[in-house]
């Protein structure tokens, strides 16, 4: 296909980004998760199925990376990490057996040949919906329909959360205005940025699989533990970068990845409704056993959602740090096993073969 006139590619982009706009008004207006994620991509695969698809530049896309690996360092506190080990058994016992029976039912919709083996692992891994997305590209998985795995699961949890919290203790709170030009503290602004040309040297030098989301990630959070920096994040850069993944994402959509991805769905959706009931199992153990408060327990066992479920645990009479230590847990736990878990499932189930449209 011949590359498209300057007049075209500009008409093109200001209706990505009116169609976008629209869409994420529509989904904050309904309190959806990750509506500056979604939106965008949502109006990327619509722009891609009707042909008119928008190619974002890839130095956006990895500065779009980079600050989210930025916002995932800053999610690290050290705090947290303190929490984790104060009562280690309790959180792998947790984390192990929610990321078990998440891989399970991957494997299972893989071996129904609902999807192909490492995108239905990747899809089912129950860690951050962006950062699973984006790494699964690097390790053979198509990113594409990992990401309709991953927004539907957050969507299903977020919805399932909000329900159980409001059955305990009635309205979970109303939704916080976003202020989002705040005043900008520059000197923290500027050593994040740093941090971020920093993390695209050494990832352009060492080749890291999804490295300018995990570099600023793991340098970001040990700089801001060691007390050596802050890390700014101004809520229009975050809106920003959170569109142009979306933009990333959407784009690669065709109309035969569309109609696959459809097809498969109401298999995809059972299978996460089940998980979400077999971790409410896991928060019953874990009442009965650590004597850990219900909510606390279905909060802390949520498979995936962390954003949602960390504002619905602000306005609820939790233990907030328990939530997200477990939520953060699960996380990093997948993050360093991961890649490996998903090979060595696929090869043991003797799933590595490729499927799925092009």
């Amino acid at each position: 296909m011949p590359p498209l006139s300057k007049p075209n590619v500009m008409r093109g982009w200001l209706l990505l980004f009116l169609i976008s706009s629209a869409l994420v008004v529509g989904l904050e207006i309904f309190h959806l998760p990750a509506a500056l994620l979604l939106g965008p991509m949502i109006a990327a695969i619509i722009l891609a199925a009707a042909g008119r698809a928008v190619s974002v530049p890839n130095q956006a896309t990895f500065f779009a990376q980079g600050v989210i690996g930025c916002l995932m360092a800053k999610a690290i506190p050290l705090e947290l990490l303190i929490e984790i080990g104060r009562a280690w058994p309790i959180f792998l016992c947790g984390v192990v057996s929610v990321i078990a029976v998440s891989v399970g039912f991957g494997w299972l919709l893989a071996r129904m040949q609902v999807l192909p083996g490492s995108t239905a692992i990747w899809g089912s891994v129950p860690g951050a919906a962006s950062a699973m997305t984006i790494m699964s590209e690097s390790f053979g998985a198509d990113m594409r329909l990992v990401a309709i795995m991953q927004y539907m699961r957050v969507l299903c949890v977020a919805l399932a959360a909000a329900l159980v919290s409001r059955m305990f203790i009635g309205e979970t709170g109303t939704a916080q205005s976003v202020v989002w030009f705040p005043p900008i503290d520059w000197l923290p602004l500027g050593q994040t940025a740093v941090l971020i040309a920093v993390s695209a040297v050494i990832v352009a030098i060492t080749k890291i699989p999804a490295g300018m989301m995990l570099v600023p990630m793991a340098l970001g959070a040990l700089l801001q533990d060691l007390g050596l920096m802050r890390i700014e994040l101004p809520p229009w850069l975050l809106a920003g970068s959170y569109a142009v993944v979306g933009w990333g994402i959407g784009g690669r959509f065709t109309r035969a990845i569309l109609v696959y991805a459809l097809k498969a769905l109401p298999r995809v959706i059972a299978a996460i409704l089940a998980l979400i009931l077999i971790c409410g199992g896991f928060a019953y153990v874990l009442v009965q056993v650590a004597g850990v408060d219900p909510l606390t327990a279905y909060l802390a066992t949520s498979p995936g959602g962390a954003d949602t479920v960390a504002i619905i645990s602000a306005s609820s009479d939790v233990d907030v740090s328990f939530v997200m230590a477990m939520q953060l847990a699960r996380f990093l736990f997948i993050l360093v096993t991961g890649p490996a878990l998903a090979r060595l499932v696929v090869k043991w189930s003797g799933l590595d073969r490729p499927a799925g449209p092009a």
